[in-house]
């Protein structure tokens, strides 16, 4: 851990030393002074822990001196010193693990009904008031991107943006499968059914994080099919984007015009790609000891939410909470900073094996 300090402090040096040199690009200074911001954190914590651990090498050779008017002192500095250097190193080796640089992002979610016919398709609905819920409470601002919705007041699909800083760093671990157990309002019987919803969370990627060649798209504009009276009706609004390599298609039909479809439909489809790329790397990276938290792996049962035991159980963490109507009025924070917290212990498990 101390050859990662010093590099730092190496790196820490340099960049005041280049801002002090004069150099007139405002770029150039504007990135230096934000790598610079960046460091100074743990420049701060790093001399605090070089400073504790100076103080305890004087007060033990003061002991071994035998100095018997020091040693009494000696004895109570290294008794008041020695327990925080435990915690200075977990504070270090925190601020010390790479962050996700998506996590100040916006976020793109997509809830989508899977098994389970018309009820699936009512949690679905269930589950966005639930993530527009947590949102307002956290002051981050919600906006429907596209919606597939049922007769009955479902969802089979509905796309939304989450807009604040920090959106993605809460709202990651929600991507999955989720699993809903209850009693349908039409079924006379009484009888537990189970569906299942899955929940994509995708990190808004601006241009510059991924270049998308225009030769890869087939863009189809067409008249949109949804509410909005004769004007929508009239116009060709709506966008269709194909990327021809992977065969993704994002369309896109909610916004009043045609440009403003298509730059959201450009958005969902640099998400999902950058979002590909980031899994493909993170397995090459660490198949060995990467865990399935906060992925997106889709395939993956994260959260069964039982009506009857008013119970919310999550399954990467095994914890459960039996308030079911509070998670449903957005009160996931529990989930969230445990596995927050899980993420953090394994990321922190990686840098001692480095």
């Amino acid at each position: 851990m101390l050859d990662k300090i010093t590099a730092i402090e190496h790196r820490f040096q340099e960049i005041t030393e280049k801002m002090a040199s004069g150099i007139e690009d405002y770029t150039v200074i504007a990135e230096l002074a934000k790598e610079r911001s960046d460091l100074e954190p743990i420049i701060n914590k790093a001399a605090e822990y070089r400073s504790t651990l100076q103080h305890i090498q004087e007060a033990r050779e003061i002991l071994d001196a035998g100095d018997t008017e020091m040693s009494e002192l000696a004895e109570m500095e290294l008794a008041e010193l020695e327990p925080s250097v435990g915690q200075l190193e977990t504070e270090l080796k925190s601020m010390l693990v790479p962050r996700d640089p998506r996590d100040d992002k916006n976020v793109i979610m997509e809830i989508r009904a899977g098994t389970g016919g018309d009820e699936a398709a009512l949690f679905a609905a269930d589950l966005y008031r639930m993530y527009s819920y947590y949102a307002d409470k956290n002051g981050f601002k919600v906006e429907i991107i596209s919606e597939n919705a049922t007769g009955i007041g479902g969802f089979k699909e509905i796309i939304f943006m989450v807009k604040g800083k920090g959106a993605y760093s809460r709202l990651k671990f929600e991507s999955g499968v989720h699993r809903v157990q209850r009693i349908p309002a039409t079924e006379s019987s009484g009888r537990i059914h189970t569906s299942t919803i899955t929940v994509a969370v995708l990190a808004e990627v601006e241009d510059v994080d991924i270049e998308i060649p225009t030769s890869d798209l087939k863009i189809d504009v067409y008249k949109s099919a949804g509410a909005g009276g004769q004007n929508v009706q009239k116009n060709s609004t709506a966008v269709r984007i194909t990327h021809i390599p992977t065969g993704m298609v994002v369309a896109c039909q909610d916004e009043r015009s045609q440009l403003q479809n298509k730059l959201r439909a450009m958005s969902i489809l640099r998400a999902r790609l950058y979002e590909i790329e980031e899994e493909k790397r993170a397995k090459e990276q660490e198949s060995a000891r990467r865990s399935q938290v906060g992925t997106g792996e889709r395939s993956e049962k994260i959260r069964t939410y039982n009506y009857p035991q008013s119970r919310v159980t999550d399954h990467r963490i095994n914890l459960s909470s039996y308030n079911l109507s509070a998670v449903l009025e957005g009160d996931l924070e529990e989930f969230i900073s445990e596995l927050s917290l899980k993420e953090e212990a394994e990321r922190l498990a990686m840098i001692g094996e480095d």
